[in-house]
């Protein structure tokens, strides 16, 4: 190494020698600050998914900005930092649309410290079919069942048409008991029940109380353009204190 700084001395290339120095030191930060960036919000993240209109976005906007803003459907993620309990949690909103929310869901799970499922409270009955299928998928993960609290928030509350959270909770539990019977049928037919993640207990119909994740339920609604009239996401903003 000495001969060769020596060499470039030598032809007059001192310059060109801090530059690559520079370059190697600009590097070598970037590389330690990607790192770190990584450490500091692993098992930070908390995950907003859910099927597309159910009000994700805004209420991400709402935790960031604590305003209303005019969303769109989403086409990638949105991140966003937020402090509780004098600690940072990291926002992630993922995009709901069929085709791109497995994509994003795969790629910030692991980093998962809690998970909301946030449910479209007027269309449920219409979308159960879809609702419980997504989130048969999201409770069978790897990843979220390693002790991952999840809230299954039921926005849209403030519209007239609007389940409650228990009517909901016993739409998505009877559903799913439908969903993991197919299921296990389908993977018995093709001799892969050695693979199947079996949600509950065998013998007895769906509860999310015989899960070994923590799951809760809670109400809201984001949709309010009256700066004078808050939203109302307190169940919501409880229960990340709780698990922050």
């Amino acid at each position: 190494m000495e001969k060769y700084i020596k060499l470039l001395e030598e032809n007059g290339n001192s310059q060109l020698l801090g530059i690559l120095i520079a370059v190697f030191a600009i590097i070598v930060t970037l590389v330690l600050f990607a790192l770190w960036r990584k450490r500091k919000f692993a098992g930070h993240s908390i995950l907003l998914t859910g099927l597309s209109d159910s009000g994700k976005t805004l209420i991400y906007a709402r935790l960031l900005c604590s305003k209303f803003v005019k969303t769109y459907t989403s086409v990638k993620e949105n991140v966003g930092d937020i402090a509780i309990n004098n600690s940072s949690l990291r926002i992630v909103d993922i995009p709901g649309d069929e085709r791109l929310r497995s994509k994003y869901f795969d790629k910030y799970k692991s980093s998962a410290k809690g998970l909301v499922y946030v449910i479209d409270s007027v269309t449920i009955q219409k979308e159960i079919r879809d609702v419980a299928e997504y989130l048969y998928n999201v409770l069978s993960d790897s990843n979220i069942q390693k002790n991952v609290p999840i809230l299954i928030l039921c926005n849209k509350q403030d519209q007239t048409m609007a389940k409650g959270c228990t009517v909901i909770r016993t739409l998505l539990e009877k559903e799913i008991n439908l969903l993991r019977m197919t299921k296990t049928s389908q993977l018995e037919a093709t001799d892969a029940s050695s693979a199947n993640v079996f949600l509950g207990k065998q013998g007895k119909d769906f509860e999310f109380s015989h899960l070994d994740s923590h799951i809760d339920f809670a109400e809201s609604y984001a949709f309010n353009k009256d700066s004078q009239t808050s939203a109302d996401i307190e169940e919501l903003d409880k229960w990340l204190h709780k698990i922050a």
